[in-house]
């Protein structure tokens, strides 16, 4: 992945394309996210860390119990072709994983567990191929580079346009293959710091 293949794209309140687009039908959904790459024939789509996002309107996975909206990614989205590899962007371990299988949500997720400086973080990749879950075991070592799964592809991704979600954690919250993407603006606070910003790890060794 490097900056002459890929475009940052916009899914924003203040993009107006995306209130022509009907986000709920998946097809149309996807056919705008891969419209956007063919005008530039680019092959990822990279957005947006901490973007105040309109698409998740589309699934009531994102709402809350005391009735907030859930509308600020917490990671950076790779959007491309279902089926393409994903490599270890660091030395970790398998810590958990799941096929968070309702609509909207992650799919098959995986998270890595990492050591640096004496330090313990995490890497969360989500909405993968399903079949990317059978031959994990938890403590599995995973080396840097290596391909241990796939761009998943839709409707086994949680239903989405074929993209990766990749996060990092400094504190899973308990969580085990699953954590929060998406956080209300009450929240932002409290996942900044938990959730630091992952372009710092997207380099051409990801895809």
């Amino acid at each position: 992945m490097t900056k002459k293949n890929s475009v940052k794209m916009d899914f924003s309140e203040s993009n107006p394309e995306l209130s022509k687009v009907y986000l709920n039908n998946i097809s149309e959904f996807t056919g705008y996210v891969f419209g956007q790459l063919a005008l530039g024939k680019y092959k990822f789509g990279i957005g947006g860390y901490l973007e105040h996002r309109a698409i998740y309107k589309r699934s009531p996975v994102f709402a809350t119990a005391s009735a907030e909206f859930r509308n600020i990614h917490l990671g950076v989205d790779i959007w491309t072709v279902a089926e393409s590899p994903i490599y270890a962007p660091l030395d970790g371990i398998v810590h958990s994983f799941q096929d968070n299988d309702s609509f909207g949500n992650y799919g098959p997720t995986i998270i890595l567990e990492h050591l640096y400086k004496g330090k313990v973080f995490y890497s969360l990749y989500g909405h993968l191929k399903r079949s990317d879950l059978l031959e994990l075991e938890k403590g599995m070592l995973i080396k840097k580079g290596i391909q241990f799964c796939h761009v998943g592809p839709y409707p086994e991704n949680g239903d989405w346009p074929p993209h990766l979600h990749f996060q990092l954690m400094t504190d899973l919250l308990g969580n085990e293959g699953d954590f929060p993407g998406v956080c209300s603006i009450n929240e932002l606070e409290k996942f900044e710091i938990i959730c630091p910003n992952p372009n710092q790890l997207l380099t051409c060794e990801l895809l």
